[in-house]
């Protein structure tokens, strides 16, 4: 059957004046397949032609109008919606096709590559200045088909097709593959991988700042096996430091800049076993104020943590599961503003509060939004919840004040966790939201001095397929039924997770449900509560001094000795005596392999 659309013939120009089209309101082999299951239940029939009903245009084509798009429960509509249906799909096997006439042309591709290639040959000319500041972006579970996927979103969120669109990530100039394997684990988990990110070596799975000798749980393996992060080596180099994240401040990614801990779950004294708690050891969230204690921006969740165990939440005080949890009765947030408060320290705990500061009068900030983690974006309160984009924002303007620059993590946490719970379009919504901290993060630096690196710690068992159509919508069918069960599917699929569902001894039949609601639940091959992560290697992005050093696939913890070569801080600190400020050229043999990786990519 040809494929067609049924919807407006106008598009869009990108910034570079490349043509896109608008989503087209019908797919027509995806809605063939929604016609199917349609008729077999009607009620589905209304609710979605009542949504999506299209009337004549004067020029033939169908068009959504006012009348049809309010649902109607007699039998004249039940009818007219079949036939609304079947002129879709005759209106749409007659349709354009959902791609622009430029692009049959070889020209249109031709200049573009050639445009591409002139871009590629300035980059022959190597940043080699020394980096005063470090940005850290980590996507947690983003892996490649993530950043795919959420470039379609990004896309389709602007009203293009979404496949030609560019992340701001898409823009930095080199590229790498890291590989996530923990030293004890072939698929890693966050608190290995964020050891070797941050502190340049590979440890077990569970564990954060301690070294592979350390074993998860014995808190007696932990003294001595305890390694530092980059964040520690740039504020033993004089340069201000901050953590930004979506989730708890004391959760894996970020814990392991600042506490050495064999537990990644020991979030409090009230989570340790008695056992640890003689044996020395202590709660990250301890740690994160007593390990460095001057880290001059925390913004994120994990409240409860800070507090005496039942001490009422400021913003939930009714809500016993988030009051305070310390069994030791201190309380590290009035502990923190005492320590800093003559020293032009601020503690917030909502986005008014924050947004009011004047980052020119702070020196530390301690942000704390959310007892817990912070909400999905997509069901965040926009008055009283910062985005991860303002939260970066006020970081840098009050980070950058520093002459001897800064060092900044920012994670994305919630990534991670939307592909856990099977619900895709909280984790894409939460890749694309990095995505614009992302760019403001370059509006307010320059890649003269700022190395900034882009990169996930593990994928997921998440992906998307079945040969759907140009400008499909990203959370939308395939454009075909299977060939086995014959039920449709959804584009977005998971290896396994929660969204494994059975109904009468069959799979469920996804047209019957909303496939694109925030908490649906795509589906999974193999049940699980909760979906597992992934095993391949994840992408690192890099643009800034010396970031021609992220080529090729490496190690994961090569990544922090990079970036700390290019900011001379660390252990590489020899090339750095150059008298005109700027890195020395590379060693010969390095250049002539730089050469010819970046010859290979140019004819490749």
């Amino acid at each position: 059957m040809e494929r067609g659309i049924i919807g407006t013939n106008q598009g869009k120009r990108d910034h570079q004046g490349i043509y896109f089209p608008h989503k087209p309101f019908f797919n027509i082999s995806t809605d063939f397949l929604r016609c199917n299951s349609w008729i077999l239940n009607i009620k589905t029939v209304v609710r979605l032609c009542s949504r999506r009903a299209p009337s004549a245009s004067p020029s033939g084509m169908l068009w959504p109008s006012r009348e049809t798009r309010q649902p109607r429960g007699d039998e004249n509509m039940k009818v007219t919606a079949v036939l609304i249906i079947c002129s879709c799909l005759i209106s749409g096997s007659l349709g354009k096709p959902q791609f622009p006439d430029q692009e049959k042309e070889p020209k249109f591709w031709n200049a573009w590559a050639q445009r591409t290639l002139k871009n590629a040959l300035s980059l022959q000319k190597l940043n080699t200045n020394k980096a005063d500041n470090l940005i850290l972006f980590l996507g947690d579970g983003m892996g490649v088909p993530t950043v795919t996927a959420a470039r379609i979103l990004k896309g389709q969120l602007s009203g293009f097709s979404g496949e030609e669109t560019q992340l701001e990530m898409d823009k930095f100039p080199f590229v790498s593959l890291a590989k996530t394997y923990n030293t004890n684990a072939q698929v890693p988990d966050s608190a290995g991988t964020a050891t070797a990110y941050l502190c340049g070596v590979k440890a077990n799975e569970g564990t954060v700042g301690v070294s592979a000798a350390a074993v998860r749980s014995n808190c007696k393996t932990a003294k001595g096996n305890e390694v530092t992060s980059i964040l520690k080596w740039a504020k033993d180099a004089g340069k201000s430091v901050g953590i930004v994240t979506t989730t708890r401040v004391n959760h894996a990614t970020p814990s392991a800049a600042y506490a050495h801990s064999v537990d990644r779950d020991w979030y409090s004294d009230n989570e340790m076993p008695e056992e640890a708690l003689q044996s020395g050891c202590r709660d990250i969230a301890r740690q994160l104020f007593e390990n460095i204690p001057n880290i001059d921006v925390i913004m994120g969740g994990g409240r409860k943590y800070m507090f005496p165990k039942n001490q009422s939440d400021v913003e939930y005080p009714s809500v016993a599961k988030h009051s305070g949890t310390r069994k030791d009765g201190r309380n590290l947030v009035e502990e923190w503003i005492d320590r800093t408060k003559a020293k032009k320290g601020h503690y917030v705990w909502n986005k008014k509060q924050l947004l009011s500061l004047n980052p020119n009068n702070v020196d530390y900030l301690l942000g704390l939004f959310e007892p817990g983690d912070l909400p999905f974006d997509l069901e965040r309160n926009q008055e009283t919840d910062p985005s991860l984009t303002e939260m970066v924002e006020v970081a840098i303007k009050i980070l950058k004040r520093n002459p001897s620059g800064f060092y900044l993590l920012v994670e994305g946490g919630r990534i991670d966790h939307g592909h856990h719970e099977g619900k895709a379009k909280h984790a894409l919504h939460e890749a694309v939201e990095m995505d614009r901290a992302i760019g403001q993060a370059g509006l307010l630096t320059s890649s003269h001095n700022t190395m900034t690196v882009v990169t996930a710690d593990h994928s997921h068992m998440f992906n998307f397929g079945g040969y759907t159509s140009r400008g499909n919508t990203i959370f939308g069918l395939a454009p075909m039924m299977s060939d086995v069960d014959q039920k449709p599917f959804t584009s977005i699929l998971y290896g396994n997770g929660p969204g494994y569902k059975i109904v009468s001894g069959v799979r469920e039949n996804v047209s019957t449900i909303d496939y694109e609601e925030n908490n649906y639940q795509a589906q999974a091959a193999v049940p699980l509560s909760m979906e597992t992560h992934g095993g391949e290697d994840v992408a690192v992005f890099a643009k800034g001094p010396l970031a021609h050093l992220l080529h090729g696939i490496h190690e994961q913890n090569y990544i922090p000795h990079v970036m700390a070569y290019a900011a001379c801080i660390g252990q590489n600190r020899e090339h750095c005596m150059s008298s005109s400020g700027k890195a020395p050229p590379l060693h010969p043999a390095l250049s002539s392999i730089a050469a010819l990786l970046t010859a290979a990519r140019l004819l490749c």
